[in-house]
């Protein structure tokens, strides 16, 4: 179903179009959770922290490919708030060709520099060949990642978020049953954990592609050939390499966090691997709904209604805050009943890192909720280097207090859970400071 996102009832249109988002990437996040979990409790906690590394490298690595995604997302609801089908399918042309080439580049890339890559990462020595094992082949599914997401925002760029969701949850069921297939029963061990995600991604990137092109005709690319219009093609870059570099600039900086966190022993890097994951699922709906509202945005400014996205502005401020703070309380009392479904109870010292990272990052889950919504609002008026800006004064902060505070004595890792909602909070005043002096009363560049 095509949701025309203009008009009805604000909240409304926005809690039916952003359900399925939010639901569809808690279940994408099930992807890496059936593996941490799979990996923690059967093949011990050594491949549980290779896993854990390996997921923060190849989510710095899928966030470009999201990002350019998501900004050609943004484009693709501007013209179909505006209807204007032309320029639409020209995007849509010109995004596909782009990313394409950008996701197989990247590919060859990394397995080119894999090794020297891991080395970076201060990867312990004995975790090395574990992961390199892993991300060898969980590379292998980075092009059907690029089809899943393209196509999965082109729908909902129209406004249909059923169908991605519909995709992934067969796909996460079918990860979550190969995992337990390849590894416990034809004991592949972390090769086959890797090898039931790509399958996974597989199934999904190839199926929305399938199901695009055969249920929405409208949506196919031209067959007399693909129609480029310069005007239409550097607002596509503009957009889409704005989002990109966003994604990447914020996983990059947790990337840099993970290196040094690996500098503290494998001991917390298993910690935060697990921890991680939980803190992850905890605050997605807020992060999707964040991407849905972008889309709300967006359509309503290509359409022109103003007044429509300042009553949205609201509402999705109070829901997300409303959200996040009755996650923050569930994180906050349950943080070491959630580390015990990834790590061994006997595991006394790993479990209490966790919960240390868990309770401090969960006390500020509101500042998260509202940068989310700060990033789709931007990107939804078509200033996504406003976005950027906020991203790098995030991910700034979090990476400069990390590497001042974790080497003080009586602080330690402590610096780095604290380090990070330090930069949610400081974006979020800048980035209100910035909506406010600007105002909604934009005009159409």
């Amino acid at each position: 179903m095509n949701r025309d996102l203009t008009k009805g009832n604000v909240t409304g249109s926005m809690l039916l179009f952003a359900g399925p988002m939010i639901v569809g990437n808690l279940l994408q996040q099930c992807y890496n959770i059936a593996d941490t979990w799979v990996v923690g409790k059967y093949l011990g906690t050594d491949a549980l922290g290779a896993v854990g590394s390996a997921y923060t490298l190849m989510t710095f690595l899928t966030s470009i490919l999201i990002g350019l995604c998501m900004g050609s997302g943004a484009v693709f609801s501007f013209y179909y708030g505006r209807q204007d089908r032309k320029r639409m399918k020209c995007s849509m042309q010109a995004s596909f060709v782009l990313i394409g080439i950008i996701t197989i580049s990247l590919n060859v890339l990394i397995y080119l520099l894999l090794r020297p890559i891991l080395c970076l990462l201060h990867v312990p020595a004995k975790l090395m060949e574990m992961m390199y094992e892993y991300v060898q082949i969980i590379l292998l599914g980075l092009f059907f990642i690029f089809l899943y997401n393209y196509f999965s925002y082109l729908l909902r760029a129209v406004g249909n978020s059923m169908v991605p969701l519909c995709f992934l949850g067969v796909t996460a069921s079918l990860n979550i049953i190969l995992d337990l297939l390849f590894v416990l029963g034809f004991q592949w061990g972390i090769g086959g954990a890797a090898a039931a995600t790509v399958i996974s991604q597989a199934v999904a990137g190839i199926g929305i592609a399938a199901y695009t092109w055969i249920k929405e005709k409208s949506l196919r690319f031209d067959r007399n050939g693909f129609l480029f219009e310069t005007g239409t093609v550097a607002e596509i870059l503009r957009s889409s390499i704005a989002a990109s570099l966003q994604q990447s600039v914020m996983n990059f900086g947790i990337l840099m966090i993970q290196g040094l966190v690996n500098s503290f022993g494998a001991g917390v890097m298993a910690a935060f691997a697990a921890a991680v994951k939980i803190d992850s699922f905890a605050y997605m709906p807020a992060q999707e709904f964040g991407n849905a509202f972008s889309l709300f945005v967006s359509q309503n400014y290509g359409a022109g209604n103003l007044d429509r996205i300042r009553q949205g502005t609201r509402s999705a401020m109070k829901l997300s805050l409303l959200f996040c703070l009755l996650i923050s309380l569930l994180v906050f009392g349950l943080a070491g009943y959630l580390m015990q479904i990834f790590v061994d109870p006997s595991e006394i010292e790993i479990i209490a890192i966790g919960v240390e990272y868990l309770r401090i990052e969960g006390a500020f889950y509101c500042g998260i909720g509202i940068l989310f919504l700060l990033y789709g609002y931007f990107r939804g008026i078509n200033r996504p280097g406003f976005s950027l800006m906020l991203t790098i004064i995030s991910l700034g902060t979090r990476v400069l207090f990390a590497y001042l505070l974790s080497p003080v004595e009586w602080i330690g890792v402590q610096g780095i859970w604290w380090a990070i909602p330090a930069g949610w909070l400081l974006a979020d005043g800048i980035g209100i400071a910035c909506m406010r002096s600007k105002g909604l009363c934009l005009n159409h560049e």
